[in-house]
């Protein structure tokens, strides 16, 4: 099957080979199986918290409502890379058509979008529990997590349909091996034979903005939340606040570090960014419903009855 031919789009390349995260023969069965319980772990852990919050009426509060779109975010997101990522430790060649490139690509940055705004809706409602206790419930009503939540979807929609957009306009000529274990934006742009300053100028302002507006909500809103929490006279009271933030700081410090380190850092080198990209695409996901689950109170009651 010839992987070169002159589409409507002026695209020369109708399908890309995905060079992986390593071509070491000796690591590719170890790696496989690492990154196979990996999966295996995110799948069960975030599909077992989206069915434990939908079944149990006491967790339907806006705290839970946040972390089940977080689930849900993350389950979609990590296996929209990770059979094909999975598929290069076990395939001598692993293909992926022009089409399921663009594909991948827009729903691996619409999800990881996502999950930016969503924990910045979720920093949000910490700060309206620990500041504004007596109105929380006024704060956080329905409409207003309904609203984060499609305002999170409707960010990463934009975002995601920018990045896809200005890629489709690019020609792909004779190379067409991604040196990626999916269809990111740098490892792309790095194959066109056709100017990609556009491409890198959207990078650059969509990036920065989705990654600049909710660091600057999460870092004004924990500013607002230390400063509550420090007027707290009970020396129990300070360490439940501090508890409740610990997990939610622990994730929005990897995702968000991670993201910065392998989008704005061009001094790095792309065998470098593979590695680092493992951090928010692979152990973000894995880590989410241990870190927001294990340590909950609510959701180890609820679990015990669902158990027992």
């Amino acid at each position: 099957m010839t992987s070169m031919m002159t589409g409507k789009n002026g695209s020369l390349v109708i399908e890309f080979v995905l060079a992986g995260l390593t071509d070491r023969p000796e690591l590719q069965l170890p790696l496989f199986f690492l990154f196979l319980m990996i999966y295996i772990v995110t799948v069960v852990g975030n599909f077992g918290l989206i069915t434990l919050i939908g079944l149990n009426p006491h967790l339907h509060t806006p705290m839970y409502y946040f972390l089940f779109n977080l689930s849900f975010i993350d389950l979609c997101y990590s296996s929209v890379f990770s059979p094909k990522m999975l598929m290069n430790f076990v395939c001598e060649k692993n293909t992926i058509s022009y089409v399921g490139c663009m594909t991948q690509l827009f729903l691996f940055l619409f999800f990881v979008i996502s999950e930016g705004y969503m924990l910045t809706s979720m920093a949000y409602d910490r700060y309206s529990a620990i500041c504004n206790p007596l109105l929380y419930k006024v704060t956080m009503s329905p409409q207003v997590c309904y609203f984060l939540s499609f305002a999170s979807y409707g960010m990463a929609f934009v975002g995601a349909s920018a990045h896809t957009g200005c890629m489709l306009r690019l020609t792909f000529c004779n190379a067409n091996v991604i040196n990626h274990y999916l269809c990111d934006i740098l490892p792309l742009l790095q194959l066109s034979c056709t100017s990609t300053y556009v491409n890198e100028v959207v990078v650059l302002i969509v990036v920065g903005i989705n990654i600049t507006v909710p660091s600057l909500t999460i870092l004004i809103s924990y500013i607002f939340i230390l400063a509550s929490i420090l007027n707290i006279k009970s020396t129990q009271g300070r360490s439940k606040a501090f508890s409740t933030c610990s997990s939610h700081i622990m994730a929005i410090s990897l995702f968000f570090g991670s993201g910065a380190f392998m989008y704005l850092n061009h001094s790095e080198s792309m065998e470098q960014g593979k590695v680092s990209s493992v951090f928010y695409t692979n152990v973000v996901p894995m880590l989410n419903p241990l870190i927001y689950s294990l340590r909950n109170k609510d959701v180890k009651i609820a679990l015990k009855k669902v158990l027992i």
